[in-house]
């Protein structure tokens, strides 16, 4: 268990962080950067929480510990096991992945097929499932750009790949099953 007793270091002073294997990088690395957006999508989550009742509420909390997990595991670049490390490092799996499959899919059964796109809003929830949705996409981006230049986890791209579909069905959901979802209407305003 982490312990956190003083909040400032002072060791970032210069623009460099530590990563979760000990190496010393800059703040604006894109490793950082993602799992600093990863933390992002964590923050709006929180948001939309305060929004949510029932199982939509209790599985959003279940995401939030799933993108700590995802932070971990992407602030930990040696894939393999280091031999010296105290404790293994934090890893995605697929049944997390699953997980957010199952889900997305019981939801989906309910949702009528769409017949248009949708604008992100409706209700106070689904709006803030759909920003949870454009910063995972984000967050989703930057991962696999990074995995261009260093070895990533493949199932954090998945999760994160999952997770965005995940807030866009739940929104729908929020939106009265999809009954009050908010749609486009090409050319409305020409």
């Amino acid at each position: 268990m982490v312990v956190l007793n003083k909040i400032y270091t002072k060791t970032g002073d210069k623009g460099e962080t530590a990563l979760g294997n000990g190496t010393r990088v800059a703040k604006h690395s894109l490793r950082v950067t993602a799992y600093g957006t990863v933390d992002e999508t964590n923050a709006v989550i929180g948001v939309a929480r305060l929004h949510a009742t029932g199982a939509l509420a209790d599985q959003l909390a279940m995401i939030q510990n799933d993108m700590f997990d995802l932070g971990a595991d992407l602030c930990r670049p040696d894939m393999e096991k280091d031999a010296t490390a105290e404790y293994p490092p934090l890893r995605v799996t697929d049944a997390q992945v699953a997980r957010l499959e199952s889900e997305i899919d019981a939801m989906n059964d309910v949702l009528e097929p769409l017949r248009s796109f949708i604008l992100p809003g409706g209700s106070a929830v689904a709006a803030h499932l759909h920003m949870c949705r454009t910063v995972s996409r984000r967050a989703e981006r930057l991962a696999v750009e990074l995995g261009d230049a260093e070895p990533v986890n493949p199932a954090v791209i998945k999760y994160l790949n999952r997770l965005s579909d995940w807030f866009f069905v739940a929104a729908r959901m929020a939106n009265d099953e999809g009954r009050a979802d908010v749609l486009w209407v090409p050319g409305a305003n020409r």
